[in-house]
């Protein structure tokens, strides 16, 4: 039952990860915590499992679904100096903007 739950759930974000070989990952989930525990033990994504562990550095506001897929694809369109230029700018604890 409670997975049926996080499935319905429908506050959505986007988050970046630095992977242990230093590139970023860039993914959107209704789950935050459940997702990260999958990039480390190498069930969440293909591209993260060969390079673990991964560190959390940034997520956006919570949306819907829709938008956060769409803030997802516009994400990954930005290379990586611009997002780390992005990053630096802003304090630890904010937020990816859209």
């Amino acid at each position: 039952m409670k997975q049926k739950d996080e499935q319905k759930r429908e506050e959505w974000l986007v988050y970046i990860l630095r992977c242990s070989d230093g590139s970023f990952y860039t993914g959107a989930t209704n789950c935050l915590e459940k997702r990260l525990m999958g990039h480390n033990r190498g069930t969440a994504s293909k591209y993260t499992r060969s390079r673990r562990p991964v560190t959390l550095l940034a997520t956006s506001v919570e949306m819907n679904k829709s938008g956060a897929l769409r803030l997802e694809m516009k994400v990954k369109k930005v290379p990586k100096a611009k997002k780390i230029a992005c990053l630096k700018s802003s304090r630890p604890e904010s937020n990816i903007s859209s």
